[in-house]
């Protein structure tokens, strides 16, 4: 064989090795040519209609033509996700704005990546027939709430704005207890509830709640449910989160079209859960997942708001730092198509 023959096929051979190489390494699950990567997430909390994204993408395969393995874990302790994360024992986990703050002053290592519920869930809660028409009326009144820091918080933003001295308004810490001091008459008022969730509770059980989310009383406006990563770990698992996001967006899609199948995969998830009540929550959530910032991918985060949000935080003195946005999220990662 001539020198520059054998050269060439030396150099057909190589490229040929290339590309088997990576036509392996980028191949999806479900062709046969190549392992899917795994990604763990760390849930917020038990299976529910928040998650009926990630569990349709889940059902109908999106995850696996990503070329991802998914496992979802719930937590048995709400603090063990962002740690989690923050460790590398998970890839993602759901989480809400504030804690996102509350854990960089902490030192934890995670950073927000998509945006889950683009907007405030958490509100405040009285019954039609408790006579309250506004914030004036808690005057005298009883208000529950779950015991979390920023919460309380929420409830002086609130009462301030419509000039109602905290000393006239008498605090519960009920923990999980929120509906039931409502309808035991035992708080006339409970902040801390979801508009989607314990909100449609009492609704379903007739009891007329009347809610408003805290946005609409002064609390500045902030993504309530997040996805967080260990920031270390962004550059070398970027590509992963991507495909995560872009087949979240499609699951998510495929919900809001399907919300009967939704349903039935959140109770597959969560076989404790009441069918009907899933069904009046799942009616709620999808219109708040299928939420999108005109002109910006799907789980975009408004770094301005984010500011805005941490900004009001720090004069709570709730963080003693004042972090900008890019400390505390990114939309590096969003895509609306999977990406090749």
């Amino acid at each position: 064989m001539k020198p520059h023959a054998a050269r060439a096929t030396i150099l057909v051979i190589a490229l040929l090795a290339i590309g088997l190489g990576l036509a392996a390494c980028g191949a999806k699950s479900e062709t046969g040519k190549g392992e899917p990567e795994k990604l763990t997430l760390d849930l917020d909390f038990y299976p529910n209609p928040d998650h009926a994204g990630i569990y349709m993408a889940q059902e109908e395969g999106f995850f696996s033509e990503a070329g991802l393995e998914v496992a979802i874990d719930s937590p048995t302790d709400p603090s063990a996700p962002l740690k989690d994360v923050a460790s590398g024992r998970a890839d993602l986990a759901i989480t809400y704005e504030p804690e996102v703050a509350l854990a960089r002053e902490q030192g934890l290592d995670v950073v927000a990546v998509a945006a889950l519920v683009n907007q405030p869930l958490t509100s405040l809660i009285w019954l039609k027939k408790s006579g309250i028409k506004s914030v004036a009326d808690l005057k005298g009144k009883t208000v529950s709430y779950a015991g979390i820091p920023y919460q309380e918080a929420f409830l002086k933003t609130i009462l301030e704005r419509a000039n109602v001295p905290a000393s006239t308004v008498k605090t519960a810490n009920v923990g999980f207890g929120l509906i039931p001091s409502l309808v035991s008459g035992s708080a006339q008022a409970m902040l801390g509830g979801y508009s989607n969730v314990e909100g449609v509770d009492l609704r379903e059980r007739g009891k007329e709640p009347v809610i408003t989310t805290v946005d609409k009383l002064g609390v500045p406006t902030y993504d309530e449910l997040v996805f967080v990563a260990r920031r270390a770990s962004l550059e070398e698992e970027g590509q992963k989160i991507r495909l995560f996001i872009a087949a979240l967006k499609r699951g998510t899609e495929a919900a809001v079209k399907a919300p009967k199948a939704a349903t039935e995969a959140i109770l597959a998830a969560n076989t404790d859960l009441e069918p009907k009540l899933v069904e009046a929550e799942m009616t709620a959530t999808l219109p708040l997942l299928g939420a999108r910032t005109e002109g910006q991918p799907y789980g975009y985060m408004d770094p301005k708001k984010w500011e805005a949000f941490a900004a009001w935080m720090h004069d709570e003195e709730l963080i003693a730092a004042l972090p900008k946005a890019a400390e505390l999220m990114t939309n590096a990662y969003l895509v609306d198509e999977i990406p090749e």
